[in-house]
């Protein structure tokens, strides 16, 4: 059975180049970076090569690079941080949407259980946060505001630098989980304005276990792992260098493919798209067009449960989601698309596509190809007409 993975928000295959830069690490660059012999510089030379590789992906300093395990340790530490560390100027008003990764809502939560307060900012259903909303949300209390510059489930791309300018108005941060952007998009932290941007490896090609946090320089963050001095001082426990490195390789093939990657998964998801539009009945995109990441499309269909779909498509070799997989295993609807304001049904049948860089329009024909009879035999178990 020929396997199609439509599934790269979740995570994406390790780059052959990625896996030989961590094998020979394993290999060769055992040493503990905190050592000053010689096999600890050259665990530590490793590291720093890697880090001026991320920097250059986001287009900050390496020094300003704090390596994490991933993307959920970096928005962490990006809220946490920043609101303990403002927590004795009286700023303890935290800033979020209501379609952030769980790992921003859940971490809102908490602070919210020890006496902060919080907000959500509501999208309407292009998915895109306005800046009014921020506008009216802030007050003088307000710490930071975190909001993701593209939205993991339907690919939105919100306006992250004219939300930096209005919350430095006020003398908030901004924070923004750059996950689903960086490898796909140009992520210039000093266009976009922000004090704090959290990525992940495994989004890019790399390995699983490590990400990073882009923290401006002179910003005040208070570590939430505290122990020796790693990451100076921002981030305690002896360094994961074999990932680092893997990281550090991606980034490097990141940057120079992105706007060939770019354009060509743009055109395969736009096919994918208008032939699943075009081919099966009483479906619809979910959220605005444009601006999207260029490999991301998420499609209700309409009388068909998203789950009965998946598992129907997995049957036939295709992997795809119900959204974000940090959420799977639930049997709530999308909070994204709640927050958007669809009735629960289509916040119940709706399957997001996310293509990348090995898939083809080969790939893509033979999904349009099989979703019309899958649909179809999918919605003859119910009677209610389809609602277009």
């Amino acid at each position: 059975m020929q396997r199609i993975y439509f599934d790269h928000n979740a995570t994406t295959p390790v780059h052959p180049v990625v896996v030989d830069a961590m094998a020979a690490a394993l290999r060769d660059e055992f040493g503990n970076p905190s050592s000053v012999h010689y096999f600890g510089q050259r665990a530590k030379t490793a590291m720093d090569q890697a880090r001026s590789a991320v920097a250059t992906l986001i287009g900050g300093d390496p020094a300003e690079v704090v390596f994490t395990s991933g993307g959920t340790e970096s928005d962490n530490h990006a809220i946490r941080g920043i609101a303990e560390a403002l927590e004795p100027t009286g700023r303890r008003h935290l800033i979020a949407t209501a379609i952030e990764h769980e790992a921003v809502l859940n971490t809102l939560k908490a602070l919210a259980r020890r006496g902060w307060t919080t907000s959500l900012l509501p999208v309407d259903q292009t998915g895109i946060v306005s800046p009014g909303a921020l506008r009216d949300a802030l007050t003088d209390q307000t710490a930071l505001v975190s909001v993701m510059h593209a939205n993991n489930e339907i690919g939105t791309v919100q306006p992250i630098a004219e939300l930096a300018r209005m919350a430095h108005e006020r003398g908030a941060l901004l924070h923004t989980d750059a996950v689903q952007t960086a490898g796909k998009l140009p992520v210039g932290v000093r266009a976009l304005e922000v004090d704090l941007l959290s990525i992940s490896a495994h989004k890019f090609y790399g390995p699983k276990g490590v990400g990073a946090l882009w923290v401006r320089r002179g910003l005040r963050l208070l570590p939430i792992l505290t122990g020796g001095k790693h990451e100076r001082n921002r981030r305690a426990g002896t360094e994961n260098v074999a990932g680092i490195v893997g990281m550090g390789a991606a980034a490097a093939l990141a940057a120079a493919k992105m706007d060939e990657d770019a354009e060509r998964l743009g055109a395969l998801r736009d096919r994918l798209e208008a032939g699943i539009l075009r081919a099966v009945p009483g479906t619809a995109v979910n959220g605005a067009r444009t601006p999207r990441v260029p490999n991301t499309t998420n499609i209700s269909f309409d009388r068909v449960e998203a789950e009965s779909l998946l598992i129907a498509l997995d049957l036939e070799g295709v992997a795809v989601s119900t959204g974000s997989a940090c959420s799977s295993g639930t049997l709530e609807p999308s909070h994204v698309l709640k927050a958007m304001g669809f009735p629960p049904h289509r916040a119940q049948n709706s399957i997001r596509f996310s293509l990348g860089s090995a898939n083809s329009e080969a790939e893509v024909d033979r999904v349009i190809a099989l979703l019309p009879a899958i649909v179809e035999k999918l919605r003859s178990l119910t009677r209610a007409p389809v609602r277009v």
